[in-house]
């Protein structure tokens, strides 16, 4: 006997408290053959609608509703999800927040602005374990590090010189309490501002001008 085929959705659960953004968004989300949704309109109503219809996949939060209180929502979300991701969405993406929203272990940065298409396309690269970072964001100047001559924000300096002592992405991940996917971010943001082929040349032009 041949055994049947089935495919799980992806449950994501997206809170924003404007209505209208929130229920465009589900409507369209959940159109989709491969998404459910569950929605709510402000931070405590997707905490309780996670404990009471949990577990979900994904989890997207608008920076700006209420209880927030800047990131710290989204750090107190993540404490929920036992190791789902949880991101942001928002109408005003800026390289900063993201920066901010990665520091604390956010998923990605999803701006209100993306077609609905790749609305779902980067929900479902968060749900595979991946970081979402719009590729807009990437090009803008990151935000300044402690150490005015080094091109490289503060969490990259931490990754870097993991990466100088023969880290892998994981044990990194694990020191930082970080997810894995989050560290791969950081040592492709490394490479690219260091304009670095890999990790080891990195790491070599690191130490050649000073870096390490």
């Amino acid at each position: 006997m041949i055994a049947e085929q089935t495919s799980e959705k992806t449950r994501v659960l997206i809170a924003d408290d404007h209505s209208m953004v929130l229920e465009v968004l589900s409507l369209f989300l959940a159109s989709q053959p491969d998404l459910t949704v569950v929605s709510a309109n402000n931070l405590d109503e997707a905490l309780v609608k996670l404990e009471k219809e949990g577990p979900v996949d994904v989890v997207l939060l608008d920076y700006n509703m209420p209880g927030m209180n800047g990131l710290e929502g989204l750090k107190k979300m993540i404490e929920r999800t036992g190791g789902k991701p949880v991101g942001i969405i928002t109408g005003t993406p800026t390289r900063k927040l993201l920066d901010e929203t990665l520091e604390v272990g956010g998923a990605g940065l999803i701006p209100k602005t993306m077609q609905a298409r790749s609305l779902a396309n980067a929900i479902r690269f968060i749900a595979s374990g991946e970081v979402y970072t719009p590729l807009s964001l990437m090009h803008e100047e990151a935000a300044p590090a402690s150490n005015p001559d080094s091109p490289l924000s503060d969490r990259e300096m931490t990754v870097l010189n993991y990466l100088g002592e023969g880290k892998q992405n994981k044990e990194i991940a694990y020191e930082l309490d970080l997810s894995e996917a989050t560290i791969k971010m950081h040592v492709r943001s490394i490479c690219t501002k260091l304009s670095a082929n890999n990790r080891t040349h990195a790491v070599f032009i690191a130490r050649n001008t000073g870096l390490l």
